[in-house]
């Protein structure tokens, strides 16, 4: 394993500038170009999703309600709890700024790709409509793209894996219930190795379609879940209120630390921000046009604002949460290893000694609803490059990588990701800008007809 960490860390430089490029320069340029359009229709994406412009003729499978939600619960979960503690063991509070600053240029990328899903949808083999990066690169660009569309999909095989969830979820097992001196009267068994082959036992009675009734209660218990954890969360913060102020001017005093710039380490703190932002919003990523891809409307640039709302919910409101309980309880100073820990003693900490315990219950389900929906995604990329009936394939590839992640080291599985994640940016934001004039196109159009008809 750590020769394919060596492997994976020496490869990150090469596409970590070119993620950079696209994700900032390519999301300025959108957010310049659309003349901030999606930020001015806030309050329009809203109404949207709450139903008041749905049309019941429109094509399509889910709400554009159930395709955000479907989106956001994909991204709403581990990323923003221990993903967020991983950047501030690796870059310190002030990464928080900068996972801010790629949240909002998301939400512009994120109009433009999902106007696209919805602009240039697809068939698969078995004649169902499809969207995506694969779609839209195809058929908005052309026959001659497909080798973008190829390149994005065989990226998104490893990029979709439940690899980050099924270790993360085995490092919060491993720290609150330590196993090996708890349970010790059981056996001296690997307990990594057990928490792995349950997860995918689990995850494999779901997405085989054995167990349905196992789906849509984890569908039911995560909106409950996120509920917790921001009563959990609100809890921390009004117990130690006087921190929050302190904590937030830590993170935009740290974000500019001159010591920081002059050690040649500003660009490698910026870049650290992107990366765990993309992590947890998916914006330029290509994964979100998926599932809105499939939403019922015939009007690209309404699910485009719709998808714009999901940076801002799971990176703006949740992963400030976690960085502020971080920081005020003081536990991004203590923890002594990368991943979940330092979130598991801030709640700790800030929650009466039980903490640990209640984000142990919320990461389970997260982890759970998480593994069920991940596989989707991957599914659709070798669906892509065979046909849909091969698709179906990739859930045994998946489940035998929840086993392998369990066991192995943190730093591995986020090399893994990270790498899978920038080389699928590329194809996907190099379609999204040279498509975008067709979306400006396209929403000059929507807001003079709006405006036409009085709403």
């Amino acid at each position: 394993m750590d020769k394919i960490n060596d492997f994976l860390s020496a490869m990150l430089p090469y596409t970590e500038w070119a993620m950079l490029i696209l994700l900032i320069g390519g999301g300025l340029f959108l957010v310049f170009q659309s003349k901030f359009l999606p930020y001015r229709y806030f309050g329009h994406a809203i109404a949207i999703t709450a139903g008041k412009h749905d049309s019941k003729e429109a094509k399509g499978d889910v709400s554009h309600l159930q395709a955000l939600s479907a989106a956001v619960a994909a991204t709403v979960g581990l990323g923003n709890i221990s993903g967020v503690a991983i950047a501030i063991y690796m870059g310190g509070p002030g990464v928080v700024f900068w996972i801010w600053i790629t949240a909002l240029i998301g939400m512009c990328i994120k109009f433009y790709s999902c106007s696209l899903a919805i602009m240039f949808r697809g068939e698969d083999s078995n004649g169902r409509l499809q969207g995506g990066p694969m779609f839209y690169i195809t058929q908005g660009i052309g026959k001659g793209a497909k080798p973008l569309a190829v390149f994005f999909s065989i990226a998104g095989l490893f990029g979709f894996l439940g690899v980050f969830t099924a270790n993360q979820f085995t490092q919060t097992f491993m720290n609150v219930v330590d196993p090996n001196k708890n349970l010790a009267l059981l056996g001296n068994f690997n307990w990594q190795l057990i928490v792995g082959i349950s997860l995918a036992i689990i995850t494999s009675f779901v997405i085989f379609g054995g167990l349905k009734k196992i789906a849509k209660v984890a569908s039911a218990i995560v909106p409950f879940m996120v509920l917790l954890y921001f009563l959990a969360v609100l809890v921390v913060m009004f117990t130690n209120s006087e921190q929050i102020w302190p904590s937030l001017k830590l993170i935009v005093t740290e974000a500019f630390n001159f010591k920081t710039m002059a050690a040649g380490g500003f660009w490698g703190l910026v870049i650290l921000g992107v990366r765990r932002a993309m992590f947890s919003n998916e914006a330029g990523l290509g994964s979100a046009p998926m599932y809105h891809g499939q939403s019922k409307t015939d009007e690209p640039i309404k699910e485009g604002l719709v998808a714009m709302l999901g940076p801002f919910i799971d990176t703006i409101v949740v992963c400030t949460l976690t960085a502020v309980v971080i920081i005020l309880s003081g536990a991004y100073l203590e923890a002594e290893s990368n991943g979940i820990l330092m979130t598991l003693i801030a709640f700790k900490k800030s929650l009466f000694g039980y903490g640990d315990v209640l984000l142990m219950v919320i990461v389970s389900a997260f982890a759970l609803s998480t593994l069920f929906t991940y596989s989707y995604y991957g599914v659709k990329c070798l669906s892509f490059l065979t046909n849909a009936n091969i698709g179906k394939y990739y859930n045994w590839y998946f489940v035998l990588t929840i086993i392998f992640a369990a066991v192995a080291s943190v730093d591995l599985v986020i090399n893994l990701i990270d790498l899978a994640y920038a080389l699928m940016v590329i194809p996907n934001m190099i379609a999204v800008l040279y498509l975008s004039p067709k979306v400006n196109a396209a929403a000059k159009s929507y807001f003079q007809k709006m405006k036409q008809s009085g709403t």
